[in-house]
This record gives C-alpha cells, sequence and structure tokens, in this order.
C-alpha cells in the first residue's frame, strides 16, 4: 500500500482565513507531516479527531436555562453585576458573538469541529486508496467506520448550532445548511457552498448509516473514548429523535443498551450513592466523568473554561425561574420535598433530595449562579512555578440517561404511553438512591399518566417548566400526539431532559427542536421574545468566516418582528 501525506488544512476555518501562498508550500513535505501507512497512524489520527472545544457554555447562555441577575426580581430588585466576559452579553442577547473567540464560543465551535472532520477525511482519504488496491481488513473497516462517524457527529453539531432544526425534506430544501466537507483540503481559499439544511442531512445519515455497522470495539484500548458500539447507537438515537423518525430511534436506543430486553436500570448513574465522598467539585467531576461507569457511552475531553463562567461570572446565572424550573425544580414525583430559604427572607423552594449537580454556587441566595458538578474543571498544568495551564472539561457527550429519555419520547409518538411512563420512571427512581434520601422515601410519588397530566397539563406548574410545544409546527410528521395524557407525558420528558442534561447545552437544540418560545428580561427595563421560527435560533456564522466570504444567517426583518408579541421590546437585526 501507498504511503499517504495528511496535507489537509487547518480545518475549515483555517482554510477560509488563510492568505494566499500558492499550491507549492502545500504540496512540500515538513517534518511535522505524518505519513499514514499503517493501521495504528491511523487510529492515531482519530483519536486526536475529535472536537477540542465544547459547545456547552454558548449554547446554555441561549437557553432559558440562564438569566440575567442585573434585570429587576418579581420585587423589583436588580443588580449591577458584571459578566465573565463581554461574549457573554452577546450570547445571551442571542446578538452575533464578536467579542469572544475562546474555547467557549462559536468561533471555537466551528473551527473544532470542522478540524475533527479533516481529520477524518484524512483518513477515509487513505482508506479509500487501499481499498482500490485491495479489499480492506476487519480492522481497516471498523477504522473506517469511527472516521464516518466523527465526520457525521462534527457535521450534526455543527447544523443544530448555526442551522435552524431539521423541518422536513420540503422545507428544509429552502434553509441553509453548513458546507458538509467529505475531503482532505489540498487548495488556499476553496469555495465551499453551505448547500441546503436537506443536503446537510442526507450526508450527516449517509455518513452514519454506512459508518454504523462497520464499529468494531476491539480495535479500542478504551472504547469510551471512540465511537464504540453503544456510543454509535446512541447517536443515531439523537439524529433520528431530531428528524422524528421515531422508529429508527427506538430501534437504536434499544441497541445503545444492548437489547429491548435488557434492563436500564442497572445503568443509570451512581453518583447519588457518592456525594458524602467529595470534598472537592473536580471529585465530582473525576467520578461522574469516569469511563468505568455504565451511564458514560462516550466521552470527549474538551479545553474549555465554561466553569469558570460559571463560578465566576454573577450577572448570568442560573437563578429565579431557570433556578426553580431545573435544580430547584418541582415534579410530580417529588413536590413534597420542601427546603428552607438561606436568604434570612423566609420561604421555601422544592428540589429533588437526589439532585446530581446541586453542589456549587457563586453569589448570594437572591442572586448569582448555581452550577452542577457535570462542568468541574480539571487543571492541566504546563508550567508549575508559573502556575499556568489549560482548562479542561470532560463531556459525557452520551449517557444512558439521555438514551433512556430519547426513548421515552420515542415510544411517546409511535402509541406506546405506558412504554414511556416507564422510561421515565426508571430514570426518576434511580436518583431515589441517595444517603440523602434515607428516610424520606414515602414523601417520593411514584409517577402515573394521570398525576403527570394533573402536573403539566391541568394546572401550570409555574417557572417556565411547561412551555408549549410546538414541534408539529416546526416538523411535521406522520406521528403526532393530542390527547392531555400524551402532552403531559411529553412535557414531563421534556422537563426530565432539561434537568438531567443542564449544563450541556442540549437544552438549546430541544429549545429548537421543540419549537418553544419564550421571552427574555435583559437589564433594567428591556425585554426580548424568541418566537417559534426566529431567526436568532441559528447562530451566526463566526465573523471571520464571513469576511472569508461564507454566506451569513440572515438576522430578522420587519416582518418577523410582526409575529412577536406586542408587549415585547424586540431589536431589528
Amino acid at each position: 500500500m501507498k504511503a499517504t501525506k495528511i496535507i489537509y488544512a487547518l480545518s475549515v476555518a483555517g482554510t477560509l482565513v488563510l492568505s494566499s501562498c500558492g499550491s507549492d508550500f502545500l504540496d512540500t513535505p515538513t517534518d511535522s507531516r505524518v505519513e499514514l501507512d499503517n493501521n495504528e497512524k491511523l487510529k492515531m489520527l482519530l483519536s486526536s479527531s475529535y472536537p477540542l472545544n465544547n459547545y456547552g457554555w454558548p449554547c446554555e447562555l441561549m437557553s432559558d436555562n440562564m438569566e440575567d441577575n442585573n434585570a429587576p426580581d418579581e420585587e423589583g430588585m436588580r443588580y449591577n453585576l458584571r459578566p465573565y466576559d463581554r461574549g457573554d452579553d452577546e450570547m445571551f442577547r442571542w446578538d452575533v458573538c464578536v467579542s469572544n473567540t475562546s474555547s467557549d464560543s462559536p468561533s471555537s465551535i466551528w473551527e473544532s469541529h470542522y478540524h475533527a472532520a479533516a481529520g477524518a477525511n484524512a483518513v477515509l482519504d487513505v482508506l479509500d486508496k487501499w481499498e482500490k488496491e485491495g479489499k480492506l481488513t476487519d480492522e481497516q473497516l471498523a477504522i473506517k467506520g469511527e472516521a464516518l462517524l466523527i465526520r457525521s457527529y462534527c457535521h450534526f453539531i455543527l447544523a443544530q448550532v448555526f442551522c435552524h432544526p431539521y423541518r422536513g425534506d420540503a422545507v428544509s430544501e429552502t434553509l441553509l445548511g453548513i458546507p458538509y466537507i467529505k475531503k482532505p483540503e489540498t487548495t488556499v481559499k476553496p469555495d465551499y457552498p453551505r448547500g441546503t439544511l436537506k443536503e446537510t442531512y442526507d450526508n450527516i445519515r449517509a455518513d452514519l448509516e454506512e459508518g454504523l455497522p462497520l464499529i468494531d470495539n476491539s480495535i479500542y484500548e478504551i472504547p469510551k473514548y471512540h465511537f464504540n458500539k453503544a456510543a454509535a447507537d446512541a447517536f443515531a438515537a439523537r439524529f433520528y429523535l431530531v428528524v422524528r423518525q421515531y422508529d429508527k430511534c427506538l430501534e437504536h436506543c434499544d441497541a445503545a443498551f444492548g437489547g429491548p430486553d435488557v434492563d436500564p436500570s442497572t445503568m443509570m448513574n451512581t453518583i447519588f450513592k457518592q456525594l458524602g465522598n467529595f470534598y472537592y467539585i473536580s471529585d465530582f467531576g473525576k467520578y461522574a466523568q469516569g469511563s468505568d461507569k455504565a451511564r458514560n457511552l462516550m466521552l470527549i475531553a474538551t479545553y474549555s473554561g465554561s466553569f469558570r463562567h460559571y463560578a465566576g461570572g454573577t450577572r448570568y446565572g442560573v437563578v429565579r425561574d431557570a433556578l426553580n424550573s431545573t435544580i430547584h425544580g418541582s415534579s410530580p414525583a417529588w413536590s413534597s420535598f420542601k427546603f428552607k430559604l438561606s436568604n434570612g427572607k423566609g420561604g421555601t423552594f422544592t428540589m429533588h433530595p437526589c439532585f446530581n449537580g446541586a453542589c456549587g454556587s457563586n453569589g448570594k441566595a437572591e442572586y448569582g449562579n448555581y452550577f452542577a458538578g457535570n462542568i468541574s474543571e480539571q487543571f492541566e498544568i504546563t508550567d508549575k512555578i508559573a502556575s499556568i495551564g489549560y482548562a479542561h472539561v470532560t463531556r459525557s457527550e452520551f449517557t444512558t440517561e439521555e438514551v433512556l429519555l430519547t426513548r421515552a419520547e420515542a415510544k411517546l409518538f409511535l402509541g406506546d404511553i405506558n412504554g414511556a411512563l416507564a422510561d421515565v420512571s426508571i430514570w426518576e427512581k434511580a436518583r431515589r438512591d441517595s444517603p440523602s434520601a434515607e428516610g424520606e422515601q414515602d414523601r417520593f410519588v411514584d409517577l402515573t399518566i394521570d398525576n403527570i397530566r394533573k402536573f403539566y397539563v391541568d394546572k401550570d406548574p409555574g417557572y417556565g417548566i411547561a412551555k408549549t410545544i410546538n414541534i408539529d409546527q416546526i416538523c411535521p410528521s406522520n406521528w403526532s400526539i393530542s390527547s392531555p395524557e400524551e402532552m403531559g407525558m411529553l412535557q414531563c420528558i421534556q422537563h426530565f431532559r432539561r434537568i438531567e442534561m443542564i449544563h450541556t447545552g442540549m437544552r438549546w437544540f430541544d429549545i429548537k427542536r421543540l419549537g418553544l418560545e419564550y421571552d427574555r428580561k435583559i437589564g433594567k427595563d428591556f425585554v426580548d421574545h424568541l418566537g417559534i421560527f426566529d431567526e436568532r435560533k441559528a447562530v451566526q456564522i463566526p465573523a471571520e468566516i464571513v469576511a472569508a466570504g461564507m454566506q451569513q444567517n440572515p438576522r430578522i426583518t420587519d416582518d418577523m418582528n410582526k409575529l412577536q408579541p406586542k408587549d415585547a421590546v424586540v431589536r431589528v437585526y
């Protein structure tokens, strides 16, 4: 087999901003180039071809999981608190982010995911040439499967962030996609058309469906740092949930657990039993993000300072309605758990005694920021004397809890409301197993179709927990729900997903695909409204990419303003 040199550029982001330098430079081998001439080198390259940056923080800022402490509360009290940086101001306002290009910004999401896809393309290019020379071995086919999954996943995340939600083939043909890169880059400043959203999803699907059957866990030393079989099925389930193919979604959820008859209750988070053993928040993170934990299907180590935004900035945080609908949230199963406020003003709040992340707060009880252990930072010291290094946050990118709640939603739309109830009950009961709940088991209430309907439908639970779900307006489907019992179950599933995946950015993706809308208080007297079809749900392409010639996302027009509530102040872009 011929040795092939990696000559792809840094990424789409990099190639779009490189100055013209001629093709001779690209064609000249340098000492830093690696010859991909055996399986081990291909696997080593794929090991470094996972996104290095984290989409969690900017997506959380845009979601209803965050509030502005500088806006008046119910008593008219407001504060004068600083954000962590100006980029936080821009993302919270759904503005174009131009003040931050760090590891937790739209620019870094774009660059790192295209960079990872470029590594996968380099491997696929080598395998394609080898395949033309002869049949690939089983190990090489497995390597190809991982590369295809990486490329599919990277473009999927880019589409979730920078595009509108998938809206079915007909409407998606009218919406902008993102460049889907399938070949290593060999030219300077190539032209990358964005294509349509349908084309983007067709390519994501094609890579996913080709790569998944090729995955073989035996080629990995630590499978959970790669697209192992369970993680690949979890990704497929997430994809089919977004495109509303619930039959395929259910199939891959079952496969991620090992089969439809496997009991997933044995794969839930066990951290609730360990809460008394943690002294530092980093201890919580080390345990939660362990590769030995059954609930972690795939882990991605990222460069991220997101923990510092939560622990160091106080203007935007998980407070007020965002707090009372997540960390301090009630549900039909634990509404009787009341805890006293610690701010000296009296009053109580409701919270699950085994919530998996209520372990830190920044600021005072009436303002500040609460943060969960899944955002805990692991610091890599590069110079002990200067005390400098890199901040890391490991993402549990695919978990059994996400798969379980995804399966519940698929079952619901397929007409199996009792199956959906069984799955949400597994999730809820797994959280009771904690020393903090000892002697309190009789205060839990088992979930039923009736008490779920009463909590989410018959009476508004408040705090924005049960927003109107407009999923059929976003993406029409052959499967729909209509009864109060079914709507209550869907509200319960989206609420539990919100609690489970706080800080991960996944709530923003759910807001888009479910067609949720909400008002946002910003500062002293400004109220903005995010509509069902709001243009700002597609994050603007990074400024440096637009400057290099990429077509940018449209922004709100006067016609769009007419769709906003009359009592909301709306900015025109």
